[in-house]
C-alpha cells in the first residue's frame, strides 16, 4: 500500500473538513473569454469576443443617462415594456418571451429546468462552451455529436439520442466556426426529436445571417411545443457590458424558466437600453451593411495569403493555420498580439491550429491582414 506523503494528507484532511460541492461541479472547465490585452504597446485592436466595432445606438445610451438619478429603485422584476418592445418589433407575444442577464443565463435556466442527474443533453462538436457548462452544473451527462466539415450533422445529432435525452443545443450560425444549418435541416432534426426533448436554437448572430434559406427559428418556437429560441443584445446591438438576452417558446417552457430565474434578473438600466435598442432598426441595418463589406474582403485577403478561412455568415471568421512549425496558430497569436491585434486561440473548442477574428473596424481589420502578411512571410 503506498504511504502518502504529509502533504498529501494534509490536503486530504483539509479537504474533508470543508463544504464540497456536489459530485460533477470540479469536472467543469470554467469559462475563459477572449483576451482584453495585447502585449505589444501601441493601438489595441480587441477582436476576439465577436464584439461590434460600430459600439451602441445613440438612443440606447441616451436611455442609459435618463435613468442615471434612479439607480436605488428595484427594476420591474418581469422586463414587461422590454418584452413589449421585443414583441412589436417581431410580431410575437410578450406573454411568451424571457429575458435574462444575457443569453447565457437563459441557456443555463434551461438546463436546470429540464436537466437532472441521469438526463443527457446534445450539442455539436465545436458548439458554444456554455453548453457543456450549463449541462454539468444541472447534473446531467453532456452528449457530443460530431460534425461534417464543421458544420453541425443532423444525422449525428439525431444518432446520439437516447431515452435520457433531454436538450438539444444547437447554435445556428455557430460559435466559433461561423457556419450555419439551413433551416430545412432544422425542420428535419426537430422532426426526428422526441416530443419530450427539448430543441433549443441559440440563435445568437441571426441579425448578421443574409441567406434565404436561413431562419432564427421564431416560427417554429412559435408553433410547437418543444422549442426555445434564445437571442442576445450583446451582438449586433454593442450592449455586451450590459448582459442582455431573450428567449421565445411555448408558454409553458417559458412558465417552467420564470419560476426559477431571479426576480430581478435584468437590470433596469438593460432594460431601457434594450428598448430603444431593439427599435433603432436604421442603427441594425447600419451594423449589417457594415459587416456584409468587411466580412466578405477580410476573407477574401486572408485567402490571398494561403491561409484557410471557414466561410462564415456571422461577425467573425475561423482563420486556419498550416502545420508548420513557427507559423501555427499560437505563433500567429503572439506576433498579432505584440502589434496590438488581439484575436481568439479556439483550442479549448476543439480547434487548436485555428483563431476566431470578430470583424472589426476598417482600420482594425486591415492592419490583422497586414501583420498576418509580415508574419507568413518572415
Amino acid at each position: 500500500m503506498t504511504k502518502m506523503t504529509d502533504a498529501a494528507m494534509e490536503t486530504e484532511n483539509e479537504s474533508s473538513n470543508r463544504p464540497m460541492p456536489r459530485p460533477g461541479v470540479l469536472d467543469i472547465a470554467p469559462y475563459v473569454p477572449g483576451k482584453s490585452k495585447a502585449t505589444g504597446g501601441g493601438k489595441l485592436y480587441k477582436l476576439s469576443s465577436n464584439e461590434t466595432p460600430l459600439g451602441a445606438s445613440k438612443k440606447a445610451q441616451d436611455a442609459i443617462a435618463r435613468l442615471a438619478g434612479t439607480l436605488e429603485f428595484y427594476p420591474d422584476g418581469a422586463a414587461t415594456a422590454l418584452r413589449e418592445a421585443i414583441g412589436d418589433v417581431y410580431g410575437l407575444n410578450p406573454d411568451r418571451i424571457i429575458c435574462g442577464a444575457g443569453s447565457d443565463e437563459i441557456l443555463s435556466l434551461i438546463a436546470y429546468a429540464y436537466l437532472g442527474p441521469g438526463d443527457e443533453a446534445i450539442y455539436s462538436q465545436h458548439g458554444f462552451l456554455v453548453y457543456e457548462i450549463a449541462i454539468r452544473a444541472a447534473g446531467a451527462t453532456p452528449v457530443v455529436a460530431p460534425e461534417q466539415d464543421l458544420k453541425t450533422d443532423v444525422d449525428a445529432i439525431l444518432a446520439k439520442v437516447t431515452d435520457k435525452t433531454k436538450i438539444v443545443f444547437i447554435a445556428n450560425p455557430n460559435n466559433p466556426t461561423g457556419t450555419y444549418l439551413p433551416f430545412s435541416e432544422v425542420r428535419r432534426l426537430h422532426e426526428g426529436l422526441p416530443s419530450n426533448v427539448v430543441l433549443v436554437l441559440d440563435a445568437a448572430y441571426s441579425e448578421y445571417v443574409r441567406r434565404n434559406d436561413y431562419e432564427s427559428g421564431m416560427e417554429l418556437a412559435a408553433t410547437t411545443e418543444n422549442v426555445i429560441m434564445t437571442r442576445t443584445f450583446s451582438k449586433i446591438y454593442g450592449l455586451a457590458n450590459l448582459r442582455l438576452g431573450w428567449g421565445f417558446g411555448p408558454a409553458h417552457v417559458i412558465d417552467a424558466l420564470n419560476r426559477i430565474r431571479g426576480p430581478f434578473n435584468v437590470s433596469g438600466l438593460a432594460i431601457a437600453a434594450g428598448i430603444e435598442a431593439v427599435k433603432d432598426r436604421a442603427f441594425v441595418e447600419k451594423a449589417v451593411d457594415h459587416n456584409e463589406q468587411w466580412l466578405p474582403w477580410v476573407t477574401e485577403e486572408l485567402e490571398k495569403l494561403g491561409l484557410t478561412v471557414t466561410p462564415s455568415v456571422g461577425n467573425f471568421i475561423l482563420i486556419h493555420f498550416p502545420e508548420v512549425e513557427g507559423k501555427k496558430a499560437t505563433d500567429a497569436d503572439a506576433f498579432l498580439s505584440s502589434r496590438g491585434c488581439v484575436l481568439r486561440l479556439v483550442g479549448n473548442y476543439g480547434l487548436p491550429n485555428a483563431l476566431r477574428m470578430s470583424i472589426g473596424s476598417e482600420e482594425a481589420n486591415k492592419a490583422v491582414v497586414d501583420y498576418l502578411a509580415e508574419f507568413l512571410k518572415q
